[in-house]
């Protein structure tokens, strides 16, 4: 089992808190994990409440659970049973024991939240991600690049191996997990739509132009790019919001979060293939954002900088009156334009990064610093941004 960076983080919501949700998409290794977790306690409960005979313990939700009050419960895929959080809230009232309740879920908490009883001030949530960098070793950068951190597609016999995990994924996404949180698009359509959210990874989300091109309205392309949001498929990261006289862009940014996943909705089946393909960079700017933004802290805000006039940052970090400004290339000797300057100056940025696939820092410009992912993860750690 691949050591996960949240697992000290995890250990100690647990220790503190009645209940900790973890959310992640399916097949990320929330199950791997929590199992591990759970051998370390000793005696606990475990219920994929996808599997039938563990639904049906449930039945009698308050009776059952009752029974393990001593006992860490960990209930697998939690947001198929909604109407099991008024229950749980009750029983958490009632004896509020650290690590009672481990619940695991492949939904968002807000999506969560749209079905369910609120267990606002007993529950803490994190997001287990695929695989990142810093897990899988700085040796595996490429490798994890084009074929994601999921964890069966990363850890793949072969290219081909990979590919055809992630292509069975996508299927499976669309045709049963998607329709099991209630939402019965068009499998078609929606397959479409991701597609060609895949063609605009790293540009701003144009609903209207989405919309036309796959035949429907702008509001139904909106409630299409949301719901893939809340099931951890695409990331909307919004615009910079400054007190400055220049006009911005006011549309959120949009990514497919997963660069696996990515490359298979573009037919990109390896490196070589990905080297010569236009996405490139903006693959690599979404590989680098999906690295930081899941393991922010909660007081740090994300957002992107891009005025009218075509000046922009990639990706800036806001916390209090802080800013790190952080600028994405995959180039192993990368460039910064005029209008990086610019732009670090309007965000009023204390520190300025460039990503690149390079083997240690320098400097690249007025304030601006080249170094490896591996490097600025470790930065953003010791600069108090990140949670684990």
């Amino acid at each position: 089992m691949i050591e996960r960076a949240i697992t000290g983080l995890l250990r100690r919501r647990l220790e503190e808190l009645p209940a900790v949700v973890l959310l992640g998409p399916r097949q990320c290794g929330k199950s791997t994990l929590a199992k591990a977790l759970i051998a370390e306690r000793g005696k606990s409960l475990y219920l994929d409440l996808e599997r039938p005979s563990d639904l049906r313990k449930l039945e009698e939700a308050e009776a059952y659970l009752e029974r393990y009050a001593a006992e860490m419960v960990c209930l697998d895929e939690v947001q198929r049973v909604p109407e099991l959080f008024a229950t749980l809230r009750s029983l958490i009232d009632d004896n509020r024991k650290p690590g009672r309740f481990f619940l695991l879920g492949s939904a968002s908490r807000d999506l969560i939240r749209q079905s369910s009883e609120t267990l606002a001030g007993r529950v803490g949530f994190l997001e287990l991600t695929p695989l990142l960098v810093d897990e899988v070793g700085s040796d595996d950068l490429d490798r994890l690049w084009v074929r994601g951190g999921f964890p069966d597609s990363f850890l793949a016999r072969s290219e081909e191996a990979s590919v055809d995990w992630r292509f069975d994924f996508i299927a499976s996404f669309l045709e049963r997990d998607l329709p099991q949180l209630g939402f019965n698009y068009p499998t078609e359509n929606m397959r479409r739509f991701w597609t060609m959210c895949a063609h605009m990874h790293g540009q701003a989300f144009n609903a209207s132009q989405l919309g036309s091109s796959l035949g429907v309205s702008h509001h139904t392309a909106r409630s299409y790019a949301e719901l893939l949001s809340q099931s951890f498929a695409l990331r909307l990261l919004r615009p910079f919001e400054a007190n400055v006289k220049k006009r911005l862009v006011k549309t959120p940014k949009l990514y497919v979060r997963d660069s696996g996943v990515l490359h298979a909705l573009l037919s990109i089946d390896d490196f070589d293939a990905l080297f010569g393909h236009p996405i490139m960079g903006a693959s690599w700017e979404g590989f680098v954002v999906e690295s930081i933004l899941p393991r922010l802290k909660p007081a740090v805000e994300a957002s992107y900088y891009r005025s009218a006039s075509g000046d922009e940052i990639d990706l800036v970090l806001s916390r209090g009156d802080k800013r790190i400004a952080i600028e994405c290339k995959a180039s192993k000797a990368p460039k910064l334009t005029a209008g990086s300057k610019r732009s670090m100056d309007v965000v009023q940025a204390e520190r300025a990064y460039v990503v690149a696939p390079v083997d240690e820092r320098y400097l690249v410009g007025d304030g601006w610093t080249a170094l490896p992912i591996g490097a600025l993860l470790i930065e953003l750690r010791e600069l108090g941004y990140l949670a684990y």
